[in-house]
């Protein structure tokens, strides 16, 4: 709580108290700030909780999205497949390429993948570090 919203809260306190009759408790003012608190930090950790909640059943929808594509059109998956495929047999030949070869590199000419594979790769690895980090 800041120090003019306490200020504030305690000025009322005090005015409240004074037409109050009966005795009140020592600490009824700290007990008083720890459940807004409380309060403050169960509204805060129900908003993550719903946070979380909605990137978990969007990870499930995305899930799901993909296998009734897969099985809706088994023609994108086979491209797919022919592409991971492809892709992987280019990075195998570039890295067992002889030196006559690196000047017909396959990268040469498909660096836009490499580039797409590069991006895909850095954005899981920032995903999981966030995930990780973020939780501990």
């Amino acid at each position: 709580m800041s120090a003019s919203k306490e200020e504030k809260f305690d000025k009322m306190l005090f005015q409240a108290l004074q037409k109050h009759s009966e005795p009140v408790p020592a600490d009824f003012t700290d007990r008083m700030l720890r459940q807004i608190r409380e309060a403050e930090n169960r509204r805060i950790l129900a908003h993550v909780v719903v946070e979380e909640r909605l990137a978990l059943a969007s990870c499930i929808v995305l899930g799901v999205m993909a296998i009734v594509a897969v099985a809706a059109f088994p023609d994108i998956a086979v491209s797919f497949k022919e592409l991971v495929g492809t892709s992987i047999d280019k990075i195998t030949q570039t890295i067992g390429g002889h030196s006559a070869e690196l000047s017909r590199s396959p990268i040469r000419y498909e660096w836009q993948l490499y580039a797409v594979f590069a991006g895909v790769v850095g954005f899981a690895v920032c995903s999981l570090t966030d995930l990780l980090v973020n939780d501990s």
